[in-house]
């Protein structure tokens, strides 16, 4: 399947932590990328614990639960980046990329010039909880538009660049897809904000429907139904930060016709409401505007 890379750079910025960076439970739709350039710390994900070293890149996911442990000195170069969305799955839907890989010169380099060519992209504020909301999406995509061409463009190829290191020891999540699913995800993902009828991906893969559910199950380690689910609530999250329009709105503009399921699925998969989810980046957002000078 095709990888599209279009990415968004929402947070470029060198920091010094002195054991002040400690948070848990961060679930973002937005990757993360570190540059360690000296000191001690960890990231702790569902899946392992992740000893960060000294002139090394570290990759996280958008939707990955984790958090950050730091008891010493440290500093570091942080990229935030989010994937616009579109009618393909997320790349990271289909590979599997490496947590760690080794800071060549080069690559050190570029991000210390993306760093440069990017004013004004530094975090307000360490704690996730004051930077991923709406206010500082805004911002950020804001000062994108606003970006030159010529710098766009570079900073583009700079992210891509970073990318490639990573892209080089990554693999496919699921490399038995074959056509007949490869079709069914392109419909899902045309369709996400609509109803997805079993027997519509039954008939887009010419299989019978038990089959298609066996075969999709085997290649992609889920049901369609629960995949859709989970990139269901993925948009929820993000159209929260973006759109004002009332979770009930949100859940039918998503396919949910029942409002109480709609929030069970939110919590289960995000492990808050959209409700707490909401209220917890407004107040946010009106405290990140009243330090606004």
């Amino acid at each position: 399947m095709k990888h599209n890379l279009d990415f968004t750079l929402l947070h470029i910025g060198y920091a010094e932590h002195r054991a002040d960076w400690n948070w848990k439970n961060i679930n973002s739709p937005f990757a993360r990328i570190h540059l360690i350039l000296q000191g001690n710390a960890k990231i702790v994900r569902e899946d392992k614990t992740v000893e960060l070293k000294e002139n090394h890149f570290y990759l996280t996911p958008s939707h990955t639960r984790h958090g950050y442990e730091c008891n010493s000195n440290l500093k570091l170069f942080y990229i935030h980046i989010y994937e616009r969305p579109d009618k393909m799955p997320s790349v990271f839907d289909l590979l599997r990329f490496p947590t760690e890989i080794v800071a060549d010169q080069l690559t050190t380099n570029l991000v210390e010039r993306l760093y440069q060519i990017n004013p004004g992209r530094e975090l307000s504020y360490y704690d996730p909880n004051d930077y991923d909301n709406a206010t500082e999406l805004s911002r950020n995509i804001a000062l994108q538009g606003s970006t030159p061409i010529a710098l766009e463009l570079e900073s583009q190829a700079i992210i891509k660049q970073i990318f490639s290191r990573f892209f080089a020891y990554a693999e496919e999540l699921t490399p038995a897809v074959d056509s007949r699913m490869t079709r069914v995800l392109e419909y899902i993902h045309i369709h996400i904000d609509t109803v997805i009828p079993m027997a519509k991906l039954a008939e887009i893969s010419c299989l019978t429907k038990d089959h298609m559910i066996r075969s999709f199950k085997k290649q992609m380690n889920c049901t369609p139904g629960k995949y859709i689910n989970r990139k269901k609530i993925e948009k929820a999250q993000l159209n929260l930060l973006v759109e004002d329009c009332s979770v009930q709105e949100l859940a039918y503009k998503l396919g949910f016709d029942n409002i109480f399921y709609f929030n069970r699925l939110f919590k289960k998969l995000t492990g808050e409401n959209p409700t707490t989810y909401r209220k917890r980046l407004k107040s946010v957002q009106n405290r990140s505007e009243l330090n606004v000078e």
